[in-house]
């Protein structure tokens, strides 16, 4: 089986270079082209600021493979020209590119623009992979042969991640969560100021608790054929950003429908293998990781867990004010919560015959 050709847009951003490093030597996708705001020989050249300096952040080396890929600016880059696209752009430039391209080809997106439409499914592998039959309705409607499929944002990756097996085992009445996020999660436009985050906790993100909310009910929601019934869940959150360079930080408690001990809801946590037999090239061996020791998880210890694709719990403990439990967890925001997460959405979809 040939693999996809695909285009990575915005590669030079964060986001852009989680794509590259989760593409390189993939199995069944090949980036051929990427897209950035000029039109240079190859991603080596792009990557070089004016002052002679690397455009790289990430502490994994540029993948050889990747240097000599050649760049176009959007202007003159042709959609239909590849199979897959993903995107890490901002938001507004989203709004106006992606449509574009989903005329011709599945985009995978990493912006905000297309999360809260009726017809787009926000989707985490593993926990909720029956919305992604919405995408056949959304090309219906739009008159798309590709679509845009957004992953959600990175704050309620791991959040989710770790509610859906008690949310169908026992049933969720409230979440409250208080978030400490990594600055890798802001990017570097806008960014976090150094002399504002050091030796800090910025208190308020814009937006983000109003992300955390909507996206969740829309995650764990039930999906009718004809769209998605948010869950009926009571959420709320603080969000805050933390001196932390990778991996959001989230302290979650949890009100239970269904009465259960610390034990069963171990279990229940500890089985949850929703990859089961699937090969999916970028999917952990397991999706949570349950710690006994009540110093972990840690942002710097665990984040890299299964690649940076497993979410680590710990602290769990009875919750009798909501009735339910408390625990803490640790994701990695530009992975599992972007990036990465976006190439393994990809791979389920190709998995189940959505890509054509």
């Amino acid at each position: 089986m040939s693999r996809l050709r695909a285009a990575v847009v915005g590669a030079t951003g964060m986001a852009g270079q989680q794509f590259v490093l989760a593409l390189a030597g993939h199995p069944n996708i090949e980036v051929v082209t990427m897209v950035t705001s000029r039109t240079v020989s190859s991603y080596r050249e792009a990557l070089l600021e004016a002052n002679g300096s690397s455009r790289w952040t990430q502490s994994e080396p540029v993948p050889t493979e990747m240097l000599e890929v050649p760049v176009v600016s959007s202007k003159e880059f042709r959609p239909d020209s590849v199979d897959v696209i993903f995107t890490a752009i901002e938001s507004e430039l989203a709004q106006e590119l992606e449509p574009w391209f989903a005329q011709t080809t599945p985009t995978f997106s990493t912006a905000s623009a297309f999360r809260y439409f009726s017809d787009t499914p926000l989707l985490i592998t593993g926990v909720n992979d029956d919305h992604a039959a919405l995408v056949r309705k959304q090309q219906q409607e739009r008159g798309w042969r590709g679509f845009v499929v957004p992953v959600p944002n990175c704050t309620v990756t791991g959040l989710a991640i770790t509610l859906k097996p008690l949310h169908e085992q026992f049933g969720i009445n409230s979440v409250l969560m208080v978030s400490m996020q990594s600055v890798s999660g802001a990017g570097r436009s806008p960014g976090i100021r150094t002399l504002d985050i050091l030796d800090n906790i910025i208190p308020y993100i814009p937006k983000e608790e109003g992300k955390v909310r909507t996206e969740l009910l829309k995650i764990l929601g039930q999906y009718t054929g004809e769209g998605i019934q948010p869950a009926e869940i009571n959420i709320n959150c603080i969000c805050t950003r933390a001196n932390v360079l990778d991996g959001h930080t989230e302290s979650v408690f949890v009100g239970l429908q269904r009465p259960a001990g610390l034990e069963e809801v171990r279990a229940v946590l500890d089985a949850y293998n929703p990859f089961g037999q699937r090969r999916l090239h970028s999917a952990p061996e397991r999706m949570i990781h349950v710690f006994d020791d009540p110093y972990r998880p840690q942002p710097r210890l665990d984040r890299e867990l299964g690649g940076g694709m497993t979410t680590s719990l710990g602290r769990l403990e009875a919750e009798p004010v909501l009735g339910g439990v408390k625990y803490l967890l640790v994701s990695h925001n530009t992975k599992m919560g972007a990036g990465k997460g976006a190439v393994l959405l990809a791979e389920s979809m190709l998995e189940q015959g959505l890509l054509s």
